[in-house]
């Protein structure tokens, strides 16, 4: 066995099990993947992979289990690789974020001038995306981590901390009716919103499951006209008089929004927490533990380092 056929396996399991995707991302040839993945089986003496003629289209029970082992010990080489570039170039290399566009539009950049200040040498890019989208590049190792409300705590795989807690709020124009329900009672209601049209997150975006739920508690239907990605398509919808906006908080500024009036609806829809994600059981750098730390303030070093440890993260110093 050798390293070289752990990482064919792995790439053809990656590619959906299209040898030439797998060649092609491995730079070298289709018949060489081929080779040396049938002798790989030939030395372990299991059939890893069903076949259909020359085509490959599935894992046996066997390879499922091979497969398993064949990550960890990628992933383990990797770590290897990582360790020795923590040592020779302790401030210097790259960090790719997975995030919402609300993430990267409104909370992202109280950090990265931060980061980028201690960092310089540090390369940073984002990778817009749905939590889940997210999670994904996180897990298949596209990117280092993932910040998103949604489901990342529950997401096998993948190690997290809580960042900062968040609520909704309802824009709409300064002459809307519901300005002056929310002048005359001081609150909102659900059947407040639900007499007007609404525009909000798409379902996998921002705490739009919380939405949902809480007027299906109410025996409600909104008539939600427009779901979209991001708080900037939202606001622009609310003043064109499509309807009266559901959005995160912080994405609503009373300068550059002074053309909508906002209310504060976290009685409605709960509070939401933004989570920092990284992959269970890779060896993170430690200016990447500096950047859950600066997403995370209200936790030190050492719990961060806790959290994540309980996932099976490693770290050396």
């Amino acid at each position: 066995m050798n390293l070289q056929q752990f990482r064919f396996v792995r790439e053809t399991i990656r590619r959906n099990f299209n040898l030439t995707e797998a060649a092609k991302s491995l730079y070298t040839s289709q018949p060489g993947v081929s080779k040396a993945i049938m002798e790989f089986e030939q030395e372990l003496g299991v059939q890893i992979f069903e076949r259909h003629g020359k085509r490959i289209k599935g894992l046996t029970r066997p390879g499922q289990a091979v497969a398993e082992v064949v990550e960890r010990i990628n992933r383990e080489i990797e770590n290897l690789r990582k360790v020795s570039d923590e040592y020779a170039r302790r401030d210097q290399g790259s960090l790719i974020i997975a995030c919402t566009h609300t993430q990267a539009r409104y909370a992202l950049p109280k950090v990265i001038p931060a980061f980028r200040a201690q960092f310089p040498k540090v390369h940073l890019s984002l990778a817009e995306g749905s939590p889940t989208q997210s999670a994904e590049l996180v897990l298949s190792g596209d990117a280092d981590v993932a910040i998103a409300t949604e489901s990342l705590a529950q997401t096998p795989g993948l190690a997290s901390v809580a960042c900062y807690h968040w609520e909704h709020s309802v824009v709409c124009k300064p002459e809307h009716p519901l300005i002056e329900t929310y002048s005359r009672k001081g609150v909102i209601s659900l059947s407040d919103l639900a007499e007007y049209p609404i525009v909000t997150y798409d379902p996998a975006f921002s705490g739009r499951r919380n939405i949902d739920d809480a007027f299906a508690q109410a025996g409600l239907s909104p008539d939600i006209v427009l779901a979209a990605v991001d708080a900037d398509v939202i606001k622009t919808y609310v003043d064109v008089d499509l309807g009266i906006g559901i959005i995160a908080s912080m994405a609503y500024d009373p300068l550059q929004d002074d053309h909508l009036c906002s209310i504060p609806a976290g009685h409605l829809f709960g509070r939401q927490t933004t989570r920092v994600a990284v992959k269970a059981g890779e060896f993170l750098r430690d200016y990447v533990y500096t950047f859950i730390g600066m997403m995370a303030p209200d936790l030190d070093e050492s719990e961060i380092k806790q959290q994540i440890g309980s996932a099976g993260m490693t770290n050396v110093r």
